[in-house]
């Protein structure tokens, strides 16, 4: 095995280098030595440690087995949909993920840790799976879900405060348009990924843009000054359900009746988490909360069909009327 220090980011800057272009040796140093200063800084490897990291990956027992052929002065899989995400996980590779679970598990009483746990026996589960092992976990998941490509870039990007230019093309859009734009936080909705920032182009603080095929491709925009707000997320985000904050909205006091017991459902897993119980004996079965009106509120209301009813405010129960008659309209004789 080659020089382990930071050999998973080699192997994945390498892998993403013969998959996307055709590189001589020492050019392939040299991109490889820039990516690893990125998050090492100062650090680079030798041409030995290269030479040994392309044997890992052409070796077909104890690597990766990549269509990397030899005798040839370039560098490039001969099968370009090939890719080291797409092996099994190696006997040291499946010792650190073991061992990471072993680590985790002296913090198991603390949530801090529960999402990364859980990250991991997910991850583990798939790639048993791989391995004919009966399958444990089903998981709620996009599986068409494009826009994942594009989480790590963007949150590098926001950690090292660079401006992007954006090229963006929307559903109905017969052109895409290019605009500039500070991020400043990734959002996770609904299965989906959205970042938020200002968009200078159109001079709009807290804009927020899909992870997936609408969000065409970026690049970084150098001798950029990079602008950040004072925007307080956690309350921007705890007023609101989903991603949409209309440029007039409000914030205003829902009051929802249940039906049926549905809200027992609501208070285990309630859409909007600052909501509040009413003391009255005759209201047990009503919540009221504090939001902006938009969209996404008025889908997870609408999630509950029958048995929901909104009493405030007037403009939402209005609303809501409306979508019942036209839906009813669609059932009509």
């Amino acid at each position: 095995m080659a020089n382990s220090k930071h050999a998973h980011l080699r192997y994945n800057i390498l892998d993403y280098c013969f998959r996307n272009k055709s590189y001589g040796f020492e050019e392939l140093l040299r991109t490889l030595n820039e990516g690893i200063s990125e998050l090492y800084p100062g650090e680079e490897i030798s041409e030995r440690t290269l030479r040994e990291d392309i044997k890992v990956f052409r070796d077909k027992e104890n690597g990766f087995d990549a269509p990397l052929p030899e005798g040839q002065r370039t560098y490039t899989y001969s099968d370009a949909n090939f890719t080291i995400a797409q092996r099994p996980l190696q006997k040291y590779e499946q010792y650190l993920v073991e061992a990471a679970q072993q680590l985790l598990s002296r913090f198991e009483n603390h949530p801090k840790y529960n999402k990364l746990a859980e990250a991991l026996i997910k991850f583990q589960d798939e790639e048993e799976q791989e391995n004919d092992t009966k399958r444990i976990l089903f998981y709620d998941h996009n599986e068409e879900y494009k826009g994942i490509k594009f989480l790590k870039p963007l949150y590098l990007a926001i950690k090292k405060k660079q401006v992007l230019q954006i090229n963006f093309k929307g559903f109905k859009d017969q052109s895409s348009t290019v605009f500039e734009f500070h991020p400043h936080i990734l959002k996770q909705y609904n299965r989906r990924w959205f970042v938020f920032g200002f968009n200078k182009t159109r001079d709009i603080k807290n804009w927020s843009i899909p992870l997936d095929e609408r969000l065409v491709d970026f690049e970084i925009l150098q001798d950029v000054d990079y602008i950040e707000y004072d925007t307080d997320w956690d309350t921007f985000f705890r007023t609101m359900v989903g991603v949409v904050r209309p440029k007039e909205s409000k914030i205003e006091r829902v009051v929802l009746r249940f039906h049926n017991g549905r809200e027992n459902y609501f208070k285990t897993k309630p859409f909007q988490p600052d909501f509040e119980e009413f003391f009255e004996d005759d209201k047990q079965d009503q919540v009221w909360f504090e939001t902006i009106i938009n969209k996404e509120l008025v889908q997870q209301l609408l999630s509950y069909g029958q048995d929901l009813e909104v009493l405030e405010p007037p403009s939402l129960r209005s609303q809501m009327r409306e979508h019942s008659n036209l839906m009813q309209s669609f059932y009509s004789e």
